[in-house]
């Protein structure tokens, strides 16, 4: 009954969804508690401090949950309406035939960046299992489309990884998802230190990938999504703790181009038990002379680390 009325769903109109979506995202902020009070904290961290602001993010919010069941499963329809102006990005990483990394924050909609993406060629991407047993049948149905390989995020998953990435091809990712199992470090991020996952990272270097970051800009009234590039320049810093630095500022570099579709509501700078130790000293701002730059707004591997799980042949 539930993917009966979730899959009805995608019948409507997108812009329709949107609207309505961000109508109920308003509600929800509405009420004082403990999702409008870490909304607002997270946006105030990155300098966004504007009431108006954190309404609108929690309208973007409440469009990005409502747009999902047309992204899953009128997908040809919402490709028909996603462009992006920077493909030459991806074609020429292709290109290397290095493989790729794509990673994606949860900025504007990420299930649409995954889809767009698979014209390019097979992706694999990482996910977690739902939490309730009643998503599941939704999940599944939606993971079904050419080119787009689901994989959960453990030691399997990993594996996977790394041999799509030997085969030339290409993987995703969340890069802003807080680490589990011990597996992070506290680094900066919009100011603050925010526990940052390191796989990504290791990925990089072990295999000696071309690194890019994604993201699927909402347009307004229904129109569709932009498709925005960022590509780490290479050489890619040396170390893990270096290159997950970098993509951290990258993301920040990504996110200011429109921020109101950040989930800045995500708990990103939560403290788990098993994390390692907070630091003491406040964190050192990045110079801007090594931030990584935006690219104007138009429309050798290294050696394999232990800690990450070898590709069977």
């Amino acid at each position: 009954m539930l993917l009966f009325l979730v899959r009805s769903l995608a019948a409507l109109p997108l812009s329709w969804l949107q609207g309505f979506g961000r109508l109920v995202g308003l509600l929800v902020y509405a009420f004082p508690g403990r999702y409008r009070r870490r909304l607002r904290a997270n946006a105030c961290r990155a300098g966004y401090t504007s009431p108006a602001f954190h309404r609108r993010a929690a309208a973007e919010s409440g469009a990005m949950i409502l747009e999902i069941p047309k992204v899953w499963w009128r997908t040809r329809q919402c490709l028909a309406i996603t462009r992006s102006e920077q493909e030459a990005v991806v074609q020429t990483a292709l290109a290397e035939g290095r493989g790729v990394l794509y990673l994606t924050p949860h900025l504007g909609c990420f299930e649409m960046t995954a889809r767009h993406l698979t014209q390019h060629g097979p992706l694999t991407v990482m996910f977690r299992p739902s939490r309730s047993r009643h998503l599941d049948p939704i999940v599944e149905s939606a993971r079904d489309m050419h080119n787009l390989r689901a994989v959960p995020a453990n030691r399997h998953g990993v594996r996977e990884f790394v041999r799509a990435l030997k085969r030339g091809e290409a993987v995703g990712m969340l890069p802003d998802q807080v680490p589990r199992e011990g597996d992070g470090l506290w680094l900066p991020f919009f100011g603050d230190y925010a526990l940052t996952m390191t796989l990504a990272a290791r990925l990089a270097l072990q295999t000696g990938v071309a690194v890019i970051l994604t993201a699927g800009e909402r347009l307004p009234h229904g129109r569709g999504w932009r498709i925005h590039y960022l590509r780490l320049p290479e050489p890619l810093p040396a170390t893990p703790e270096a290159l997950a630095l970098a993509i951290n500022q990258a993301m920040e570099t990504l996110i200011r181009r429109f921020p109101a579709q950040y989930l800045w509501s995500y708990n990103r700078y939560k403290r788990p038990d098993d994390a390692p130790p907070y630091p003491d000293a406040p964190p050192v701002q990045p110079d801007d002379s090594a931030a990584v730059p935006p690219p104007p707004r138009t429309n050798a591997p290294a050696p394999v680390r232990p800690d990450i799980p070898p590709a069977a042949d």
